[in-house]
């Protein structure tokens, strides 16, 4: 009984004690379980000012971009486009929510007749802009395809976003007037003006070499100025690279086999060699060069100028017979044979007018083209033969049947052009085959041609050349040679110092410092993240290696340094530290040994003299034969007229100055022009910095490298 009584007497400490143990038991449980931590780290892109964007929402958006971009545009330059439109969508949105600002229905009606009203597809039969179109195209999209409709929705969120982000800029700029008071000071500021007596005592005068700087001392002025030296983390790595490149031999092999094709025989990777035409006797050139063409460079039957040679060759190909062979010669990565087929003078310039009759099918036809190939070469033929009897209807035809936008505007007219402006068949015609004032049908792939040749003018000789080519690559022996190196390379600079093993081999070592988790390129490699992730990887430690397949290549990286976020390092901070910790102490020194009191005996003492310097103003803070000098002018300005400074430290060297007059600006009956002037200055910085200053002030948490989307 004794015991029961004392545990009723102690029954809130047991609760206590079992809650405590359950509490404890949940928390291990999660931490074994870290995932129910992390989950939503884990499918966060980012957070600003708490509104989270999530992983897959980014991603969609990136994919989208990725098309919209094209395939020159790299993963990170997409990733980073969609990230700085996230970041000022949620940062402005922010903004918007505070003043309640929204694009309402009546507006957003507004904004797309305003941004379509040129579309031709929603105007209607006098040219202005029809909403029931616009309705009648939005709700053909949504019934016929997700994507276009999904295209049209974003369409309409830009839209709304750009008036949204106009009509916050210019509440802003509406808030930021320029008060007659502050016009005052603006014209005051122009036209305050003060003549000076100075002496200048130059920093330059007291070498560099005799101010001590220590690390302390840098150390101390970061910490102090903090703001100005936060950095983010960074790696230094280093990397040797081993590149697929062809050997002399690899050259050599190639310019064997091409040479071949003069003799006839050529040698195959199996080892059979086959008897073909020597490249001196064919006839059908498209079809023999096309056949052998592993390079990717075929045949051109056309007529080119010397301009339009290789450089390194120009001048020989030029002057070669008909039939003869020149090469094998080296071209911009290529090993060339050219043999000159035929010569023939042709204009470098033409003008000529035509008419285009397009066919279902026929390259860039609009929708409302019904006729067929025959229909459209019928009618081509009609109209050439009323024109060959009377040419004055061909801008009337133009109008009526041509199908070039781009030519009827002018009667169906290109202007002086020069040779190879036009598809193959309409050039050669107008260049090779007529002359002018010859009329024919010329068939392409945009239709029927309707050509008239108005003018040719400044004919020269020009050539028509066919090339076999060879890629100047290496073989396979090369190829396995470079990977054998760069393995053992791999696996020697584990073992052994980096340094070491690659000067051992005569490979260099290349340094690449402070990079930074969402970089993308590293410099003589190029595009290179995975490099970048790699060297971020909480588990990468200091030393490690690992080699990375690159383009035409490999190289062997290692990770030299980590530097997390955080202050600058004394090493990293000295390059704009010790410039100023230097000017400050020779200022001080400066100041300790002048004794003297008037400009005078200053300037007798330190062997300089005495200038003087007239019309300076705090508007531009400048002293004619000084340079810039902000404190010094404002230090001027605080001068009565026959006053004398002190000795003022500034940015080029230690001035006394004296102020010989001073010119008061003219008093105004009305100060508004200059008010004009501030509301201007204000609303141009609304434009350049508001975006940039709100972004600043935001709460912004950026997790893609620690998710490695990039």
């Amino acid at each position: 009984m004794a015991v029961l009584n004392k545990i009723r007497q102690r029954s809130l400490f047991l609760i206590l004690i079992i809650a405590l143990a359950l509490f404890s038991f949940v928390l291990a449980d999660l931490f074994r379980n870290s995932d129910a931590l992390t989950a939503r780290s884990q499918n966060t892109v980012a957070t600003i000012n708490g509104k989270d964007i999530s992983r897959e929402d980014f991603l969609q958006k990136v994919e989208n971009m990725q098309r919209q971009m094209g395939p020159n545009a790299t993963n990170t330059q997409v990733m980073n486009r969609v990230w700085d439109a996230e970041v000022r969508a949620a940062v402005l949105s922010a903004e918007y929510d505070k003043l309640g600002i929204t694009v309402e229905k009546d507006q957003m009606r507004d904004l797309l007749k305003t941004a379509l009203s040129s579309s031709p597809e929603f105007l209607n039969e006098a040219g202005v802009f029809d909403e029931g179109k616009m309705n009648e195209y939005i709700a053909n999209l949504k019934n016929t395809s997700d994507e276009a409709y999904a295209n049209w929705v974003d369409y309409e969120k830009n839209v709304a976003a750009n008036a949204l982000q106009q009509n916050y800029f210019n509440l802003v700029k509406a808030g930021l007037v320029g008060t007659l008071t502050e016009g005052e000071l603006e014209h005051k500021l122009q036209s305050n003006k003060v003549d000076i007596k100075f002496v200048q005592l130059p920093y330059s005068k007291i070498a560099d070499s005799t101010i001590e700087v220590s690390k302390g001392d840098i150390s101390a002025y970061i910490n102090a100025h903090q703001k100005e030296y936060e950095v983010e983390a960074t790696r230094d790595i280093k990397y040797v690279e081993f590149k697929e490149v062809a050997t002399a031999a690899d050259e050599t092999a190639i310019k064997t086999e091409l040479a071949n094709f003069k003799k006839g025989t050529v040698e195959y990777v199996n080892g059979r060699t086959d008897t073909i035409k020597p490249f001196a006797q064919v006839k059908d050139h498209e079809s023999y060069i096309n056949s052998i063409a592993d390079s990717g460079i075929k045949f051109e039957d056309r007529f080119v100028f010397k301009s339009s040679l290789p450089t390194v060759a120009a001048d020989t190909l030029y002057n070669l017979d008909v039939g003869a062979i020149y090469g094998p010669y080296k071209d911009n990565g290529f090993f060339k044979m050219t043999k000159v087929i035929a010569t023939k003078q042709i204009p470098d310039s033409a003008k000529v007018r035509h008419i285009l009759i397009p066919y279902v099918g026929a390259r860039a036809a609009k929708p409302e083209v019904v006729q067929t190939e025959a229909q459209a070469k019928v009618i081509a033929d009609s109209l050439l033969t009323i024109l060959k009897k009377d040419k004055s209807k061909f801008p009337e035809f133009v109008t009526q049947f041509s199908s070039d936008q781009g030519s009827v505007q002018k009667e169906g007219r290109y202007d002086w052009h020069p040779y190879g402006t036009m598809v193959p068949e309409f050039n050669s015609f107008e260049f090779e085959e007529g002359k002018v004032g010859d009329i024919k049908i010329v068939k392409t792939t945009f239709g029927f041609h309707i050509v008239e040749i108005e003018g040719q003018k400044e004919k020269s000789k020009a050539i028509k050349v066919g090339t076999i080519a060879r890629k100047i690559e290496p073989s396979q022996e090369t190829i396995d040679a470079i990977f054998r190196d760069a393995s053992n390379f791999e696996i020697a600079a584990q073992d052994n110092d980096f340094e070491t093993t690659a000067k051992a081999k005569s490979f260099t070592v290349r340094p690449v410092n402070g990079m930074k988790a969402l970089d993308e390129n590293i410099p003589g490699i190029g595009s290179q993240r995975p490099i970048v992730r790699w060297a971020f990887e909480e588990e990468a430690e200091i030393g490690a290696v690992k080699r990375f397949t690159i383009p035409n290549g490999y190289a062997i990286a290692q990770i030299v340094a980590a530097h997390e976020a955080g202050l600058m390092s004394v090493e990293d901070a000295s390059a704009t530290v010790l410039p100023l910790l230097r000017k400050e102490r020779k200022a001080a020194l400066i100041k300790a040994r002048v004794k003297a009191t008037t400009l005078e005996d200053i300037a007798s003492a330190e062997s300089t003299t005495v200038r003087t310097a007239s019309a300076i103003n705090m508007k531009n803070p400048t002293i004619s034969g000084a340079g810039r000098e902000p404190l010094v002018v404002g230090a001027a300005f605080a001068l009565k007229e026959g006053e004398t400074s002190q000795l003022i430290a500034g940015e080029k060297g230690v001035y006394k100055i004296q102020v010989t007059k001073v010119t008061p600006a003219v008093a105004l009956d009305n100060y508004q022009s200059f008010a004009n002037q501030v509301q201007t200055k204000k609303s141009s910085v609304v434009n350049t910095k508001l975006y940039s200053a709100l972004k600043d002030a935001a709460a912004i948490e950026d997790n893609r490298a620690k998710l490695q989307i990039q």
